[in-house]
């Protein structure tokens, strides 16, 4: 499916918007929007963070870099006079003028409730409604700007952060102009609970299923796994599921999973909605709460890996290698590692794992210089070869009673570093600089 910017395009992310996994959707969407398009960022959703200048920076850069695309920022106004010393009324006029001209628009991580508030006060919840109505340019909606979309929205951080009860704010319903009375749920797959549930944008599935009731009848919920995002070309009237995980369209209770490099009709995508089936399109039925739907990666999806996936892999490689003593490579993941957490930290989400990352990316480069400091070939493999026959000549001598002369083959022994340990079972050694623990690494004689 092709982007048509004379007629429009709604895209739906479920995270990683500003990450390496979505670089390649990212060029797709604008690829046919000329070279000098239009390209607004809506700060909005995190417009209330102090720190709210540095992740539109980060915005700019990762588009400008990866993408191709220069942006300006639509700055989170005030209606009450002043904004960042700019006068309310007229910097508000200005960033609905920007929102409605613009070719390309994005809104990404934040809090839902704080954009909704914001965006209905300031009228621009009309402005992206009629974009999507007339079906004009590209609107990317991730995260918590996915959240406000539809006809109700998921106050994230109060009902996650803060405890409050569960329940559904107004969304923006920019989808009730396709049809699809839905409530849009990013980070559906969502795992980085552990212990706890926090699957559904961190709401986990009993208060999902007791949520989902209050739903008007004809309404369900469209979750969006992360790293995923749903594209709906207003053109051509048909929706695509792109990336690693699913769309997951739920109706009390019972889930149809949307697999990615699916393509289905908008009239398909109502008729999930409405609970009429799966239509001409194979898709499996699956219990909503067991967390099994086919969340397989289709080639040519977006099937890049993820932090947490590149950081994983390269643990395991960087200790084969050390098993191996490949000096080389570990120096080679340790490097490579280092790209990857550098390619992540334009992501706009800050919860991805990148401190986490650093922190291994530290440990790995201590464990290459603590093997680095005693040697990675040497001494080891040729003490290996003299110390099985010394061992076997002090076994004789213990057992002839020469019990001094055993005595200084250990001392002499140490003096070079190797420490031994005596058992029933014989001799065992250990080169003094290999561990800091004296209770491990001992090896028996071969």
């Amino acid at each position: 499916m092709s982007v048509n910017a004379g007629r429009g395009v709604l895209a739906l992310l479920g995270s990683g918007e500003t990450s390496p996994t979505m670089v390649t959707l990212h060029r797709e969407l604008v690829a046919h929007l000329g070279g000098d398009a239009d390209a607004v960022i809506l700060e909005t959703p995190y417009g209330f963070q102090v720190n709210r200048d540095d992740i539109s920076h980060r915005a700019r850069d990762y588009f400008r870099r990866s993408v191709g695309l220069t942006t300006v920022v639509a700055p989170d106004t005030d209606t009450d006079g002043v904004s960042g010393g700019v006068r309310a009324d007229s910097e508000v006029g200005r960033v609905r003028d920007q929102v409605r001209r613009a070719q390309w628009v994005f809104s990404g991580p934040g809090s839902p409730s704080y954009a909704l508030g914001r965006w209905h006060s300031l009228r621009l919840g009309e402005i992206l409604r009629e974009r999507v109505g007339r079906g004009y340019g590209v609107t990317v909606m991730a995260s918590a700007a996915a959240c406000t979309v539809g006809v109700a929205a998921l106050p994230v951080y109060e009902v996650y952060k803060a405890g409050h009860p569960p329940v559904w704010l107004t969304g923006l319903d920019l989808l009730g102009a396709l049809g699809l009375p839905v409530a849009v749920i990013p980070h559906y797959d969502n795992t980085e609970g552990g212990t706890h549930d926090t699957r559904f944008c961190y709401l986990g599935e009993p208060r999902l299923a007791a949520l989902e009731y209050e739903l008007p009848d004809e309404s369900a919920v469209l979750g969006i796994d992360e790293h995923t995002a749903v594209i709906v070309d207003l053109d051509t009237s048909t929706v695509r599921v792109w990336g690693r995980g699913v769309m997951t369209i739920r109706r009390r209770g019972v889930s149809v999973p949307v697999p990615g490099g699916a393509t289905l009709t908008l009239e398909q995508l109502r008729g999930l909605v409405a609970g009429k089936g799966s239509g001409t399109v194979p898709l499996a039925r699956c219990p909503a709460d067991d967390g099994t739907a086919n969340r397989t990666t289709t080639a040519g999806t977006g099937g890049a890996a993820t932090l947490q996936e590149a950081v994983a892999a390269a643990e395991a490689r960087f200790d084969a290698a050390q098993e191996a003593r490949d000096a080389a490579t570990m120096a080679e993941v340790a490097m490579e590692l280092e790209s990857v957490i550098a390619a992540w930290s334009a992501d706009m989400e800050e919860d991805q794992g990148g401190e986490w990352a650093r922190t291994v990316l530290h440990g790995l480069i201590r464990r290459l210089a603590r093997a680095a400091a005693r040697g990675l070939t040497e001494p080891e493999r040729t003490l290996e070869r003299i110390l099985d026959p010394l061992l076997g000549l002090r076994a004789r001598l213990r057992a002839d009673g020469a019990y001094d002369v055993a005595d200084e083959v250990r001392e002499a022994l140490a003096a070079g570093g190797v420490r031994l340990r005596d058992t029933a079972e014989g001799s065992e050694w250990r080169w003094e600089q290999e561990t800091e623990d004296p209770d491990t690494a001992f090896r028996p004689p071969a």
